[in-house]
């Protein structure tokens, strides 16, 4: 299945709204909720590099990764090489920024693992871990045979786009979740920072769905492991 779109100039799309995404969400925790912080008294400066990390990090990265792999006029071994990396930046970023949401709640006093968006949040980083591991190990180094990389190749793609999905609805579940607190503590449910987040939490779906719409469109080039092969 293909969309009749060359996925290079279908990715500017998420291009754009991976820039947005990201500005939006450092303007909600700059300007909006004080700044960032590895170590300060004021505990929600902490916090407040999670949702940043989760989505430049994580998401954007990820999505990124996603796409080089079909977008970019490149060779194989070249596209290889980036997808790789973009994939292990992103997963490193989604573990420091998980440790931060846990930083804060320890050093706040405040439980842990107790929200269905902090359980898939663990479970989804597992699943990117065996998955970039997997893909490693079968596509990189040391190497499958031709014929376990020619079979793996559509699980692969299906079990990465599975899991990115997931990520990319659990960060819109974690806005949900962090501005209903904010919102239950006296925010302006009508003000312009509730409007923020509910606008970055639409940029992140629209640009999830993009990165899968440039999966789904015309590769550069037909090889034997592009996504293509599907």
């Amino acid at each position: 299945m293909a969309i009749g779109v060359k996925a290079l100039h279908l990715s500017f799309v998420p291009h754009a709204l991976a820039i947005a995404g990201a500005v939006m969400v450092l303007v909600w925790c700059i300007h909006f909720r004080g700044g960032l912080a590895w170590e300060s008294s004021n505990k929600n400066l902490i916090f407040n590099l999670h949702p940043v990390l989760m989505l430049i990090g994580f998401i954007i990265l990820g999505g990124e990764a996603i796409m080089s792999y079909k977008s970019l006029p490149l060779k194989k071994e070249v596209k290889k090489v980036i997808h790789l990396v973009l994939h292990a930046t992103a997963l490193i970023l989604g573990i420091i920024g998980i440790y931060t949401a846990f930083k804060n709640h320890n050093e706040s006093s405040i439980p842990n693992l107790y929200s269905v968006h902090s359980w898939l949040g663990i479970g989804i980083i597992t699943l990117y871990g065996i998955q970039w591991i997997y893909g490693f190990l079968i596509f990189f180094y040391p190497g499958g045979s031709t014929g376990l990389r020619s079979e793996s190749l559509p699980w692969h793609v299906l079990f990465g786009l599975f899991v990115y999905i997931l990520a990319v609805g659990n960060a819109t579940l974690g806005f949900l979740e962090k501005l209903t607190f904010l919102e239950n503590s006296g925010l302006d449910k009508y003000g312009a920072e509730a409007y923020l987040v509910n606008f970055t939490a639409i940029v992140t779906i629209l640009y999830g769905a993009f990165v899968i719409f440039t999966v789904l469109s015309q590769g550069p080039q037909e090889d034997d492991y592009s996504y293509s092969a599907i």
